[in-house]
């Protein structure tokens, strides 16, 4: 029995080992990493920056090719919160995860996360889709659902479940995990991605609550829509955040901070 005991806890120790060392090898942008957000199409690939995040569904895996042929790093967004009605694999969605409208987002509907068993299926397909175009992160947008009104009595501990779901199968085939918002839970969710997306911190007065991605040494990819760089970028540049205004329907145009 002891020797049996000292196997397990051997092979569990062999397997949290190799589990950390492939976490290590995953691609984790560093505080202040240069991006662009854009998600209508076609990419202007023309523009200077270190990161693109670009619509996984839209584009190709020749965008993605000529964006690592720039020298740059390509992360793929998926909104894994919410069903939206023009995706190719819409019919794969049970009408029992189909909640609320997503307001105001037309076609957009929230799904009820607490049935990891009913969406894992797809989110693998979307995340295979990722890698098989050659990204090397995922944006998980609309993960937040438990603090929206959804339909659904989510919890904080269902989404926390969820994300971190969404976090291991990214892990499983080599792509970053990117945390869309959820400021509230980062504290809890940070060790389980590689990097953050925010939208309108400075604007809500939650930038600080970013930090802990900072002081980990992942960068924080942050966008206002309304506040004018002269208003955000001193406090945002000064966190280490990777500030950028840009327009709601986040194409092409972005303004940055003075000294970036």
């Amino acid at each position: 029995m002891r020797d049996s005991l000292v196997l397990a806890v051997a092979a569990l120790g062999i397997a949290t080992t190799a589990s950390s060392s492939a976490r290590s090898s995953l691609w984790t942008p560093a505080p202040r990493t240069s991006w662009q957000w854009q998600l209508t199409e076609p990419v202007n690939l023309s523009v200077r920056a270190s990161v693109f995040d670009i619509d996984g569904f839209d584009n190709s895996r020749a965008v993605v090719a000529r964006l690592h042929g720039l020298g740059r790093r390509v992360i793929c967004y998926l909104d894994v919160g919410a069903y939206e009605s023009y995706r190719p694999d819409a019919k794969a969605f049970p009408s029992a995860l189909l909640g609320r409208l997503d307001e105001p987002w037309v076609g957009e509907r929230w799904l009820d996360i607490r049935r990891i068993d009913l969406l894992a299926p797809i989110i693998r397909r979307r995340l295979d889709m990722c890698r098989s175009k050659g990204f090397d992160g995922v944006e998980f947008d609309e993960i937040d659902g438990y603090s929206n009104d959804t339909g659904f009595p989510l919890t904080g501990a269902d989404q926390i479940r969820y994300n971190r779901f969404l976090a291991r199968e990214a892990h499983k085939r080599g792509l970053a995990a990117g945390m869309k918002n959820d400021v509230e839970q980062i504290p809890m969710l940070v060790r389980d991605f590689e990097f953050a997306v925010n939208e309108q911190c400075f604007e809500y007065r939650e930038c600080r609550t970013l930090l802990p991605f900072i002081r980990a040494g992942k960068a924080v990819f942050e966008a206002e829509y309304q506040a004018r760089t002269s208003d955000f970028c001193p406090q945002s540049v000064r966190l280490g955040l990777s500030p950028m205004r840009k327009h709601l329907r986040l194409d092409a145009w972005r303004q940055l901070c003075p000294s970036r």
